[in-house]
């Protein structure tokens, strides 16, 4: 085991011993801080019951097809402004003014325009994702070095090649960054969006366990997410180091 993996062991041990010791000294209500060992065994009560199911698959597929939308369509903006002087000029006091506005504000207008199931949350986890993703498409492309876009123009490339041969795999890098953080505060936005107004989805359930004051399943169903949202960022970055090495 390398040295980076053993100070991760320990420093995951170390967090579990401390939330262990405070959930065990009374200096706070149990309630509040469960034992871990009643976080997991909620976990594994949670897995083993088939509604829970609904409730992921709901949220996996707002996040998914969200994320899906934003980053494609961000992905083809950014690229556009870097490749137009004029289009970045005109959408990028756009993107500066939107991008750091929290993205809670739009639900209200998305459940007016796509109602209050699942089409609100896809759209809420699109805008959340969108910004991260065009923010970085855009620096990315403007980090393209100048050389390999004259070499192109010498060879009478046209728009589309130029964005597809030199643009996007010199862009790949901070695309996925992007990506990773758009992933995040996609799952943010739907979980948020659940949480004011659904009746199906991890965010409905957490809240339906707060309520409740069920705080070992709220713990397990926020693991749970936190779980696979850590996942589904391993992957976006596995497949761009196997684009890499292509």
């Amino acid at each position: 085991m390398s040295r980076t993996a053993r100070i991760r062991l320990l420093t995951i041990t170390a967090v579990w011993l401390a939330w262990e010791v405070l959930a065990r000294s009374g200096l706070v209500f149990k309630g509040v801080v469960p034992s871990s060992l009643q976080v997991i065994a909620a976990m594994a009560e949670q897995l083993g019951h088939a509604p829970f199911y609904d409730h992921l698959l709901r949220t996996c597929y707002e996040v998914l097809i969200g994320f899906g939308i934003g980053s494609a369509s961000a992905v083809v903006i950014g690229t556009a402004m870097g490749l137009s002087p004029f289009c970045g000029r005109m959408l990028h006091p756009y993107v500066n003014i939107f991008a750091p506005a929290p993205k809670i504000v739009f639900l209200p207008v998305l459940m007016i325009l796509f109602g209050v199931d699942a089409g609100s949350k896809v759209a809420m986890a699109a805008i959340s994702a969108f910004f991260p993703v065009v923010v970085a498409t855009f620096d990315g492309a403007r980090e393209v070095p100048l050389v390999l876009v004259r070499v192109a123009h010498s060879f009478r490339a046209s728009t589309a090649q130029l964005a597809l041969k030199v643009y996007l795999p010199s862009m790949l890098p901070p695309i996925v960054t992007g990506m990773r953080l758009g992933l995040g505060v996609a799952i943010i936005g739907t979980l948020l969006a659940e949480i004011k107004l659904s009746n199906k989805g991890l965010g409905f359930l957490a809240i339906q366990h707060y309520e409740g004051f069920h705080i070992p399943d709220l713990y397990a169903v926020l693991l749970i997410i936190f779980s696979l949202a850590v996942m589904a960022n391993a992957l976006i970055g596995r497949a761009a180091t196997r684009f890499y090495r292509r």
